[in-house]
């Protein structure tokens, strides 16, 4: 497996795996929508995107967001997005995946890194299993849509 750091040159190996990703958390397929949203995000550089591959087939991507802590002010990470075909889970490729988003915070010297998730996902036991831990924290979202 290798695991490499997105670049715009990689938008056609992304947008099948992102599409899966968004349809898994039932939005509608939307590819010329989803193109475009990616190749903003490595044009402004304003997220960083890790996908793996295998036997130079793209089989999974995470993409993380950019936050800041007033409290402890620090910059960290959002984990928003974590995808792994269905036919290569199981593999240890999510896993994988994680551990570069650490190794990136590592590496930057970043607090740490948030994950935010479908409250039914099973992806989980993998993050608990990984050291994250449940934030007991009540969180609170408006929407202007």
């Amino acid at each position: 497996m290798t695991i490499i750091r997105a670049q715009i040159e990689h938008l056609d190996h992304l947008i099948p795996l992102f599409d899966s990703y968004r349809v898994f958390y039932k939005q509608d397929s939307n590819l010329l929508a989803e193109k475009h949203f990616l190749f903003k995000r490595l044009k402004n550089k304003d997220s960083e995107i890790f996908i793996a591959y295998l036997e130079n087939v793209a089989v999974g991507f995470t993409q993380l967001f950019p936050l800041f802590s007033s409290v402890s002010m620090e910059a960290m990470c959002l984990l928003n997005d974590l995808f792994v075909d269905a036919n290569f889970r199981g593999h240890g490729i999510g896993e994988a995946l994680i551990n570069e988003a650490k190794n990136y915070c590592k590496k930057n010297n970043l607090k740490g890194l948030a994950i935010q998730t479908a409250s039914n996902n099973p992806a989980q036991h993998l993050y608990q299993r990984l050291g994250f831990k449940k934030d007991a924290d009540l969180h609170f979202f408006w929407t202007n849509k």
